[in-house]
């Protein structure tokens, strides 16, 4: 990537990778054009091939930002430091509604290069999922307190059921073609409540 890219004002660098954002989570990789991106954030597409050498460089820093990014916003609103997995997740929620307000596409981009199936670029985006996901859930397991738990739950399991149960919620709005954020907050929020329900010791659930 050219190091020219990084001395642009916050602006402009804010308003090239919307621009990404944007054209990538509504196309495929193959068809989402350069020179649509470039047109969005208002320079031409020579300029946009002089900070990123190539289409499959700028799509991994985008997922790279947005990988980085959700993981200073999460630490932010403190949720590795919670032993209740539970208000964790709460709070994971508000720290990503914060992220949409500044990035609005970046969720919708995340969910579609996760599924993306180009072989271009689709091994470098799973290496670099797995590698962020266990970062997180490391980070997570460390404060967490067995005891806030029903005695006897095989806590990975639980962590493996959790994950099939988002990872099919979001390959369905994939499927549907338009992955509504708002809805998906309301739809995680119950899901948490029902976890909640059957996960939390009597005591621990509100």
């Amino acid at each position: 990537m050219n190091e020219k890219f990084f001395s642009l004002p916050p602006d402009r660098q804010q308003a090239i990778i919307n621009a990404g954002y944007r054209v990538f989570s509504q196309n495929s990789y193959k068809n989402s054009p350069m020179s649509e991106i470039a047109a969005e954030a208002g320079i031409s597409k020579s300029l946009l091939f002089h900070y990123f050498r190539n289409k499959k460089e700028l799509y991994l820093f985008l997922w790279d930002k947005c990988a980085e990014m959700t993981i200073a916003v999460l630490t932010r609103y403190g949720c590795y430091r919670q032993g209740e997995l539970f208000e964790s997740m709460e709070r994971g929620l508000r720290a990503k509604a914060e992220i949409i307000r500044e990035y609005p596409h970046m969720a919708n981009f995340s969910i579609r290069a996760f599924y993306e199936k180009d072989a271009e670029i689709s091994a470098a985006i799973q290496e670099s999922y797995h590698r962020y996901f266990n970062l997180k859930e490391d980070r997570t397991r460390v404060n967490l307190d067995p005891a806030q738990f029903i005695p006897g739950l095989d806590i990975p399991q639980m962590y493996q059921e959790m994950y099939w149960a988002s990872e099919g919620y979001l390959w369905e709005m994939v499927q549907r073609g338009n992955v509504d954020i708002k809805q998906m907050e309301r739809d995680f929020t119950n899901l948490i409540k029902f976890w909640k329900s059957i996960y939390l010791r009597k005591e621990n659930t509100p």
